[in-house]
């Protein structure tokens, strides 16, 4: 619940700013001018709270409620819920949220899947993990006991890349047995000089963890080219 106290500590900060403006009604004003030093402070806090909070579950707030609980806690008024009904509906929401999230993601991650081995030049294996050969080599294979070298692009399906050492200028060595599985079954299979673009389920690549960039349950796109078995 890590994102959940990041969450909290910005609500606290906004209260203790002193931020006690009243929701906008239904019937339309015109902006007041933020003018003042706490003005600007107030009103940044506000906006990147509401960020935060639409990033990290806040996607579907009753934001009347929510104002009515921020002006109830600040004003010392008694609360409708106790700390730990609070806490308990925050958290809950939180899961139900991050469940609905990882659904999509799983089924964004088989819908491209699925179309995509309809390509002629896409092989699908067993595993589910997908390859279309870019360029064949003819050097050794690498086994689980060796090290490699080579150099990769990594990407998620809208094409944003997360990592890539082509970028960075210089090729990689990995330990195999120290790989995501989608990576070690390719590259047994690799010679030195191929050069495939991988295509790995979620199962097969960070799963519901994630990594970094990578959110959990993602499809990975990978371009890696096989330059030597160490």
């Amino acid at each position: 619940m890590k994102k959940y106290f990041v969450l909290a500590f910005c609500l606290i900060t906004i209260l203790n700013f002193g931020q006690t403006q009243k929701p906008a009604t239904t019937t339309a004003a015109k902006p007041q001018p933020i003018l003042t030093t706490s003005q600007k402070t107030s009103y940044g806090l506000g906006v990147l709270v509401a960020n935060n909070m639409k990033a990290q579950a806040g996607d579907s707030l009753d934001l009347e409620t929510f104002y009515k609980g921020i002006k109830d806690a600040y004003l010392g008024k008694p609360l409708q819920m106790s700390m730990d009904e609070c806490s308990g509906a925050v958290q809950n929401h939180v899961q139900q949220y991050n469940t609905r999230k990882a659904e999509k993601l799983k089924k964004v991650g088989v819908t491209f899947l699925e179309k995509n081995k309809l390509n002629a030049d896409v092989k699908t294996l067993p595993s589910g993990l997908q390859y279309k050969v870019l360029n064949t080599g003819t050097g050794a294979t690498p086994t689980m006991q060796d090290r490699v070298t080579a150099h990769y692009t990594g990407k998620m399906l809208d094409g944003t890349i997360f990592d890539s050492s082509v970028q960075k200028g210089q090729p990689a060595t990995f330990n195999m047995n120290q790989l995501i599985r989608g990576w070690t079954e390719a590259l047994q299979l690799m010679k030195e000089g191929d050069k495939w673009m991988l295509f790995i389920p979620q199962e097969l690549g960070y799963g519901a963890n994630g990594k970094g960039q990578i959110p959990p349950y993602a499809t990975l796109i990978f371009e890696m080219e096989l330059i030597k078995v160490n």
